[in-house]
């Protein structure tokens, strides 16, 4: 289970977060939604340990997270979270297999057994014919779920997703939620979603609605 309490940002005299709790249940799909500029990003990151609040707390099982040294922090967040990005964030020069297995290397795995686990994933999605191509090589929807691949190959708590599917066409967006789905109910797989796709809300087992920084009316359970 994760718990943000109290969480207060700003930037300058901006306000960004004004006080948000948020309780987030194992094996459920979360969806953040709101205008533009109402901090769910930031939550996110956050939630995610990329960025540190003024105030609050962020606990994983009863862990502070916040009170971890740096280098203890990001074995923290190697392990635990995985992240998918609305731009995927491959990285150009490694193939499918490579930036899949990447995360497990930069925590220690050996390397045969963090290509193992990639390629497993990638099978999984339905690319294993495509293990040694480049990023440049696949279509919006396939990096897209190379992207997702490597959030998982840590078995993290967590997938943090920020609009992952805002830049892919309908018929890909519609893939990439049923995957979402799909790893919810087989993998008991844990999503936090900052989304404008109302689709992917309102098919989410809740709903955190947000506005000038607030969680502004009390979340929908679907």
């Amino acid at each position: 289970m994760i718990e943000a309490k109290n969480i207060i940002k700003r930037y300058g005299n901006l306000e960004v977060l004004k006080g948000v709790d948020v309780t987030i249940g194992d094996g459920m799909i979360v969806s953040i939604v709101g205008p533009s500029g109402a901090g769910k990003t930031t939550l996110l990151q956050i939630i995610g340990t990329l960025d540190k609040p003024d105030s609050g707390t962020v606990t994983y099982d009863g862990v502070d997270v916040l009170r971890l040294k740096d280098k203890r922090l990001a074995q923290f967040r190697n392990k635990n979270i995985g992240f998918v990005f609305q731009f995927h964030q491959l990285l150009p020069e490694f193939t499918m297999l490579e930036n899949v297995a990447i995360p497990a290397l930069i925590g220690g795995c050996k390397q045969s057994q963090a290509f193992k686990r990639a390629a497993e994933l990638l099978d999984y999605m339905g690319l294993s014919d495509r293990l040694e191509h480049k990023p440049a090589e696949l279509s919006g929807g396939e990096r897209q779920r190379v992207a997702v691949a490597r959030a998982l190959v840590n078995k993290p708590a967590v997938i943090l997703a920020d609009e992952p599917s805002g830049s892919l066409d309908t018929a890909n967006k519609q893939e990439l939620h049923k995957l979402f789905f799909t790893l919810r109910d087989e993998m008991k797989q844990t999503f936090v979603i900052v989304t404008h796709d109302e689709s992917l809300a309102g098919n989410s087992d809740r709903i955190l609605h947000m506005r000038d920084g607030m969680i502004v009316e009390p979340d929908s359970v679907i």
